[in-house]
């Protein structure tokens, strides 16, 4: 299960948990303006927007989870199981429009998009296929939030096709299918940042006991509708300062307010899913922000401190080992 989310303050952010029971050994990954996308129906790019997000590399090739580009447009992909289904590729020949396979649909769109209007266009001309990676990794079934500081839109491929949806939130989980994730906000109206009237009969009086009791009702649980309306009431609610330090404290609690602690969500017997990660991409600086299960230390990458007119990936391990630091000792 996972979390993505927006935030705007004089920059704007985006980033996303990845909650899992185990790693695929995934890397910060920069993708230079030269490196070589060899598209499976789409051909090849040999020059194109550099990128920076989390990526499994296999073979040589970033599988992106989420990655923002140079021009400040974002994507990440969310497990959509038992929704997501893709389009049979076709021969050259009998279509007119741009096959993309799943695995490389991140890039495919943030080579060649630098807002969300192009990648608008983009998607209202396109196949998005099946094609797997390898024999070894099977196509994922996801859904997709892009993102600019302007505006969010969600993507879905499902059997009755592919759906483009706004999304005036900035928030994306699991299951079910955004409408309905958004239609679930309909049950929380009445909440608030601030402390309840007594409304519930006019021949009692009762009392505000606790602090936060404008948020009661708000879900607490791990599912994926419990974590959409949990962070897009936290992020909607969420204020801090303009600056940098200020906006990625601020947008790593947002996130926090669904971390997933080991334990608390078996998947199989004596397995559990974990936030395995939390990113957070400031999309003016192209500086990628991530912390760790075990690692709370937010860890930065820039990615303009590389050579992005290279023709090669640039990869960081994660710092997965957390440390303390001492005051008295």
């Amino acid at each position: 299960m996972c979390t993505a989310a927006t935030y705007k303050t004089k920059d704007f952010y985006m980033g996303r948990t990845l909650d899992y029971e185990f790693s695929y050994g995934e890397q910060i990954t920069i993708t230079p303006r030269n490196y070589e996308f060899d598209f499976r129906f789409a051909g090849k790019i040999k020059s194109h927007y550099a990128l920076i997000g989390m990526a499994f590399v296999a073979e040589g090739y970033p599988l992106y989870y989420d990655a923002v580009n140079e021009k400040g447009l974002g994507m990440a992909g969310l497990n959509f199981v038992g929704n997501a289904a893709y389009e049979e590729a076709l021969p050259e020949d009998e279509t007119e429009v741009s096959q993309v396979a799943q695995f490389e649909f991140i890039p495919w769109i943030l080579t060649q998009c630098a807002t969300v209007a192009e990648a608008r266009e983009e998607l209202a001309a396109m196949r998005l296929t099946g094609t797997a990676f390898s024999e070894q990794l099977p196509t994922a079934q996801l859904h997709w939030i892009i993102a600019d500081k302007d505006s969010c839109i969600v993507v879905e491929s499902m059997k009755d096709g592919l759906h483009v949806y706004d999304n005036p939130v900035g928030v994306l989980t699991n299951n079910p299918p955004f409408p309905s994730q958004m239609f679930a906000l309909n049950n929380y109206a009445g909440v608030s940042r601030k402390q309840p009237e007594s409304t519930f009969a006019g021949v009692l009086q009762l009392d505000a006991y606790s602090r936060g009791m404008g948020g009661m009702g708000i879900p607490g649980d791990l599912s994926s509708q419990s974590r959409f309306v949990k962070v897009a009431f936290t992020k909607l609610n969420s204020i801090s300062g303009e600056e940098e330090d200020e906006s990625v404290s601020q947008f790593f609690h947002i996130l926090g307010s669904v971390d997933q602690q080991r334990g608390c969500c078996e998947v199989t017997e004596g397995k559990y899913e974990i936030t395995i990660y939390t990113s957070c991409c400031n999309t003016a600086k192209g500086i990628y922000y991530y912390t760790t299960y075990d690692n709370h230390q937010i860890t930065a990458v820039d990615m303009h401190a590389e050579n992005l007119d290279s023709d090669q990936l640039i990869c960081y391990p994660l710092l997965s080992k957390g440390e303390v630091r001492w005051q008295n000792k």
